[in-house]
């Protein structure tokens, strides 16, 4: 009788085989159960409401924040009060730093058509138009475009970027609160339901247009102009998802950014530090950007959430890595419906044909998620 037990390595493809023929029979990358199809739905509501305020305050700064250096108010969107400012200082509020941390390292790994744009020779003309417009009254602005020329041009793009992911959230959040009001009237009892509702969201508003245009002196200057045909998903969400859930930045205070010590790959397309790979307990120590959103959400828990959490181990204790851990589940469920919307066919095809190259779309994708927390959900 043989008694030994398989490898790490066998274990691991085993898995991924039973997450292909999930996906080949339309389900998800996370197993079903009513344990996750609660946790994720309940998470997304609290990130849905989270997501409405971090969409709204980068709206409000592209629009009103337009190449002001030092915008010390701009969290505030534009109702300044003492109130407002001690619960600022205290860090009673929301940490709309974590969608400015989104929205910087989505223009850094750049992909999609607005980051193709963004270095076009029609963009560079648009962007020149409205910094001219911006500094007329202002020499000092004007002295300095002109000593570094390529400043206030990258001051623009990432403007482009507050609008865009701004934009993206927008289509976003109405998407999770709509899932809990489904889940709540007893229509949302699977996690197929849920990537479905997911999926719908997002093909619904795949050709949504992305415009940004600012006012300047009475007059309306064009950043994002229709005529680029810049559209929801394809240059927000898929990069987005590229930016955010797979390739993310190495976590501060957990790996080394000294390039002698080579912890970090050089290679950007190799970084595996987004939300789908992040190690929950580092995630929830201080000082790392995702902690930001763990604080966040917990405050618009649902009262069913919370409560499971509260019976399990440690309690409150560990909150923030509990709310990570469910983020990261249903963070699976989002890119499920990413994955399924961008296949080559009809995700339900029953073309054998059609049915094996999607099968190679899927092959690809678990590939590439291999070493990301997608073995541990299976198991949790």
């Amino acid at each position: 009788m043989n008694l030994m037990t398989p490898t790490a390595a066998t274990d691991t493809q085993q898995q991924l085989d039973t997450v292909f023929n999930a996906l080949q029979s339309g389900q998800a990358l996370l197993p079903d159960s009513p344990q996750n199809v609660m946790e994720v739905v309940g998470i997304l509501k609290s990130y849905g409401i989270v997501l409405q305020a971090y969409a709204e305050n980068l709206i409000y700064i592209a629009d009103h924040q337009f190449l002001v250096l030092f915008p010390f108010f701009k969290y505030f969107n534009g109702e300044f009060s003492w109130g407002k400012l001690w619960r600022h200082w205290f860090h009673d509020r929301i940490n709309f730093e974590y969608a400015e941390y989104c929205l910087r390292v989505m223009l850094w790994h750049g992909g999609g058509g607005l980051d193709a744009y963004l270095d076009s020779e029609e963009f560079v003309g648009l962007a020149k138009k409205a910094i001219a417009a911006k500094t007329a009254d202002n020499p000092m602005m004007r002295l300095l475009n002109y000593l570094f020329p390529e400043f206030l041009p990258e001051v623009v793009r990432q403007w482009a970027y507050y609008s865009g992911l701004g934009q993206f959230w927008t289509v976003m959040y109405p998407i999770f609160l709509t899932l809990s009001d489904e889940y709540d009237a007893g229509r949302i009892t699977t996690i197929s339901q849920v990537v479905a509702h997911i999926r719908n969201g997002l093909v619904a508003d795949a050709s949504k247009p992305i415009t940004y245009s600012v006012e300047i002196d009475g007059q309306t200057y064009d950043i994002l102009p229709a005529s680029a045909g810049l559209t929801f998903l394809m240059d927000t969400a898929v990069p987005y998802v590229e930016a955010i859930f797979l390739r993310g930045t190495p976590f501060f205070g957990t790996v080394s950014y000294n390039a002698q010590a080579q912890q970090i790959s050089p290679e950007q397309s190799e970084f595996g530090y987004g939300a789908l790979f992040a190690d929950p307990l580092p995630t929830g120590a201080a000082g790392i950007p995702p902690t930001l959103v763990m604080q966040d959400m917990r405050h618009y828990l649902p009262d069913y959430l919370l409560k499971f959490y509260q019976q399990k181990n440690r309690g409150e204790d560990d909150l923030r890595v509990k709310i990570c851990e469910t983020f990261q589940k249903s963070m699976f469920c989002v890119t499920t419906a990413a994955i399924t919307g961008l296949t080559p066919y009809p995700w339900d095809t029953t073309n054998s044909t059609e049915k094996e190259a999607n099968g190679e779309f899927y092959q690809a994708w678990l590939q590439r998620l291999q070493t990301s927390q997608l073995i541990t959900v299976q198991n949790t």
